[in-house]
């Protein structure tokens, strides 16, 4: 796509934007005077669908009204909610209903899917991830290994990038897996590393691990609503991802988890189990031993929160009504607008981590800043910019297709110059 540097070509796109309309239909913080902020944070927290309120309310007001018959007669039945939510999800993961699941948070997800896929022998008991992991989930997989009695100085394997490089290279994750393949019982992966924006190619991740019959899943964190992760043809064995960043499901809100369906019958894999994953047709009998829904929802412990849910439901209405597929190619083309706004600051004090290539990508960009010079953000911050700040030295902008424009990726940049002008 040719872009201009240009307000005027900002505002045109826009008008010629088929998605420009969902805008509206989000709630924009605003400044002293009341005129909207540059929202560029749905990497962090997606901004509240206006309708969310309506689909909170009506739980309440069914719950009212009904008292413990609304899993019954709600006009979203509680007991089926989450099931109807598993196609619009599976959609976005690429995937098949019954491997989906909305259940817990993150990394309680990440924990249950530690527990059913990383099995331990005595040479084979690393786990494999990129060296700049979210926190959580190095914490989470280090956790996992104390567990089974190992200590993550001798089973966590980092996959770095190159010296003086930031981006991983698959050609070493590669390497990796051919040095320890008869030592890695799992590889864990973002799918879209929280610092650099880099998006790693999960097929081919995938194809190396299944050649050499390891276990592999990913943390769609920062993938999920962003990228199409595929995950039942690349034939991962297992998901997890967050629904409050670029779902915008609301601060906290519930996770999904997705299985394969080559695992979701096998009875012989671990699991930590609950009532709510118990075969529905004889759920609430009780007395009976564990019977495991056979799907993904057999990895469920506890009935869902159903308020929390309503705020999932809202904006899965939302992606349902846009098409993934259209978010993405707009996104595309609003990220790759902001890349050539930045490339014509021309500005030494700043440079762009996140790959060039969109299929390296999301719709993040990291921009560096020399020296970690972490004032210019706060001038941004003050003048107005909703974005965020990851130590040592990168300013994260994530233009999201679903309520984000041209024009805010252009007023963001122009104010970035004018910032970098006084600094």
């Amino acid at each position: 796509m040719k872009y201009d540097n240009s307000r005027a070509f900002a505002e045109e796109q826009d008008q010629n934007d088929p998605l420009h309309h969902f805008r509206n239909q989000f709630h924009f913080p605003v400044k002293a005077d009341g005129s909207p902020k540059i929202y560029l944070c749905g990497n962090s927290l997606g901004l509240q669908p206006k309708q969310t309120a309506d689909y909170v309310q009506q739980e309440l007001d069914d719950w009212a009204r009904f008292g413990v018959e609304g899993h019954t007669d709600a006009r979203t039945p509680w007991l089926t909610s989450h099931e109807d939510l598993a196609i619009p999800m599976a959609k976005i993961v690429g995937a098949k209903p019954e491997e989906v699941v909305i259940m817990n948070t993150l990394t309680v997800n990440l924990h249950l899917m530690m527990v059913s896929f990383y099995k331990p022998t005595g040479k084979k008991f690393k786990i494999l991830i990129e060296s700049d992991a979210f926190p959580s989930d190095k914490y989470a997989v280090e956790s996992q290994l104390k567990f089974h009695n190992i200590d993550p100085k001798e089973g966590l394997i980092l996959w770095n990038p190159r010296p003086g490089e930031h981006l991983c290279r698959h050609e070493d994750f590669e390497e990796l897996l051919e040095t320890h393949k008869d030592e890695i019982a799992l590889v864990m992966v973002g799918s879209t590393n929280y610092y650099s924006g880099q998006a790693f190619d999960l097929q081919r991740i995938a194809k190396g691990c299944q050649d050499e019959n390891i276990t592999v899943g990913f943390d769609l964190a920062h993938g999920a609503g962003n990228i199409q992760p595929n995950l039942h043809d690349i034939g991962a064995d297992f998901a997890v991802w967050c629904t409050y960043k670029y779902l915008n499901s609301g601060p906290g809100s519930l996770g999904g988890c997705f299985v394969h369906e080559k695992h979701i019958q096998n009875q012989s894999l671990n699991k930590f189990v609950g009532w709510w994953g118990h075969n529905k047709a004889s759920r609430f009998n009780m007395r009976k031993d564990f019977d495991p829904t056979p799907t993904a929802e057999g990895w469920q412990l506890s009935n869902p929160p159903i308020l929390s849910l309503a705020g999932t439901r809202s904006s899965l209405d939302l992606f349902e009504k846009a098409g993934f597929d259209k978010l993405r190619e707009k996104s595309v083309k609003l990220t790759g607008f902001l890349e050539f706004l930045i490339d014509e600051l021309d500005h030494e004090g700043i440079s762009i981590l996140t790959p060039r290539s969109p299929e390296e990508r999301g719709c993040q960009l990291s921009i560096q800043m020399k020296n970690a010079e972490r004032s210019l953000f706060d001038q941004l911050t003050a003048k107005g910019l909703v974005a965020d700040w990851r130590e040592p030295d990168v300013i994260r902008i994530a233009p999201a297709p679903l309520y984000n424009s041209f024009t805010d990726v252009y007023e963001f940049v122009h104010l970035l110059k004018h910032c970098l002008h006084d600094h």
